[in-house]
């Protein structure tokens, strides 16, 4: 079956499968900055934007996304290094395997709370999982981020 979708501002269409999950199409069909990790949705990495929502691409049919807009990570570049060096000036980039997911739900985080709390970073990043560096050092730097932010729009 054929989808049509608007992937990083740009209009395609793909081949799929009916029981294709959209992860499994976006990595087939160059967007590796996906990753694929549990399956399940549990661990976060597979996070992309459907229609500007953060959503986990490993429990989503493709066939459900047919005529919508969808951002991954390759679709917000700019904004994921400058996020990404907060990541790393704070020590917590160690593989690195996260941190496409984590970006994306940090940028979905941006787009739904101007100025976060603790409480509400902790509980937009709660789907995201890291095994190597714990969650310490990743709310130092999105407060960072946010904090630069912040001062960035007030000049």
């Amino acid at each position: 079956m054929k989808i049509n979708v608007k992937i990083n501002d740009e209009n395609t269409s793909f081949e799929i499968s009916p029981d294709e999950y959209l992860v499994e199409t976006l990595r087939k069909n160059g967007y590796i900055g996906v990753r694929q990790g549990c399956d399940t949705g549990t661990c976060g990495v597979c996070t992309i934007h459907v229609d500007g929502k953060a959503v986990l691409s490993c429990v989503l049919l493709s066939a459900k996304v047919d005529g919508s807009e969808i951002t991954t990570i390759e679709g917000v570049q700019e904004k994921a290094k400058v996020i990404g060096k907060h990541l790393v000036d704070e020590g917590v980039d160690q593989c690195g395997y996260c941190s496409s997911g984590t970006i994306m739900s940090i940028l979905y985080l941006e787009k739904c709370i101007e100025n976060p709390t603790d409480e509400e970073i902790l509980h937009y990043l709660n789907g995201n999982l890291c095994r190597c560096t714990g969650y310490v050092g990743q709310l130092r730097a999105i407060k960072k981020y946010f904090g630069g932010r912040l001062h960035e729009n007030r000049k």
